[in-house]
C-alpha cells in the first residue's frame, strides 16, 4: 500500500480481499469497482468508521445501504459488460449505482423517496459519477423512457418480480432481485432468453427492505 493511503483505503482493500474475493466473488471488474468506490461517502457521518464492515447500515427514510458482499454478488450475477445499460431499482444512498457505474456504460437509478434521490444524486455528482442518472419515481414501474436495459438490479424485495421489468429488459438480459417476504427472501438471478423464456438461479437467502409501489394494483376477486 502507498504511504498516502488512509484508514478508509486500507479498510476498503481488506473488504475486497476478505469479504469479497475470499467468499467467491471473482469478477475482476466488479472487484476493481468495489476497490474504487468510497463507501464512507454514502453512509451517515456516525457510520463512516464502520463503512467497510460487511453488513447493511441505516440511512434516511427507514432504508439501508446493502452490505458490500451482496452488492458485489448482485453485480457479478448480472454478468455486466462495459457496453451495458443498467436499471438500478431503489437508489437509496447511491452506493450500488456508483459501483455499477464503474463496470457499465450507463446506470439509470430510480428512488421513490425524493429526499433520498436528491441526496444520492448530489453525492454521485460530487464524486464525479457522471454516467448515473437518478430518477424520482415508482420503482415497480421501471423507467420505460430509458429502456431497454441489459440488466435490472433491485435493492428491495417483493413476492414476485414485476412484469414491467421484464418488458423493459433486453433479450438476453438479466434481472437480479430479492424475492419473498421477511426471513423467506431469496436473491434470484433471472435471465431472459431471446425466445422469451426465463431461467432462474437462486443465489441464496437475503434480507432487503420491501419493494413499495406508489400505485398499488386493485385487489383481485
Amino acid at each position: 500500500m502507498g504511504a498516502d493511503e488512509g484508514p478508509y483505503d486500507r479498510a476498503r482493500a481488506r473488504m475486497v480481499t476478505e469479504d469479497l474475493r475470499d467468499r467467491g466473488i471473482d469478477d475482476e471488474r466488479v472487484l476493481a469497482a468495489m476497490a474504487e468506490v468510497p463507501r464512507e461517502e454514502f453512509v451517515t457521518h456516525r457510520d463512516r468508521d464502520g463503512a467497510y464492515e460487511d453488513h447493511p447500515l441505516p440511512i434516511a427514510e427507514g432504508q439501508t445501504i446493502s452490505q458490500p458482499y451482496i452488492v458485489a454478488l448482485t453485480l457479478q450475477a448480472a454478468r455486466l459488460r462495459p457496453d451495458h445499460v443498467v436499471l438500478d431499482i431503489g437508489t437509496g444512498s447511491g452506493y450500488a449505482a456508483a459501483v455499477a457505474s464503474r463496470v457499465v456504460s450507463r446506470v439509470v437509478s430510480i428512488e421513490r423517496h425524493a429526499a433520498l434521490a436528491r441526496r444520492a444524486a448530489s453525492v454521485l455528482r460530487s464524486l464525479g459519477y457522471d454516467n448515473v442518472t437518478v430518477v424520482i419515481g415508482d420503482g415497480t414501474q421501471g423507467v420505460g423512457d430509458a429502456a431497454p436495459f441489459d440488466a435490472i438490479l433491485s435493492a428491495a424485495a417483493s413476492g414476485s418480480i414485476p412484469e414491467s421489468w421484464f418488458e423493459q429488459l433486453a433479450p438476453g438480459g438479466r434481472i437480479v432481485a430479492p424475492v419473498g417476504h421477511g426471513w423467506g427472501q431469496r436473491l434470484h438471478s433471472v435471465k431472459l432468453r431471446k425466445d422469451g423464456t426465463r431461467v432462474v438461479t437462486d443465489l441464496g437467502g437475503v434480507a432487503f427492505v420491501p419493494l413499495v409501489s406508489d400505485d398499488p394494483l386493485p385487489p383481485r376477486g
